[in-house]
């Protein structure tokens, strides 16, 4: 389950849906990463290992997404 920043449930809920379907749509991460970018959303990789949900162009943290995306 992704942890929430700042955000209400629903609309994480929401967005979580959306990047769990295109993950399950695209072939590889970098595709991934270039299809939320067209939903106006970025993957920032951080220093501690996590993978930060953000929004494009602000870069504003919406939630830490889970592990398991990147296997």
């Amino acid at each position: 389950m992704s942890v929430i920043i700042h955000n209400d449930a629903f609309v994480t809920r929401d967005i979580m849906n959306i990047v769990t379907r295109e993950r399950e749509i695209a072939l590889s991460t970098r595709e991934w990463k270039h299809r939320l970018a067209g939903y106006g959303y970025n993957i920032r990789d951080t220093d501690d290992g996590q993978h930060v949900l953000e929004t494009l162009p602000h870069h504003v943290p919406l939630c830490v997404l889970p592990d398991e995306m990147f296997a």
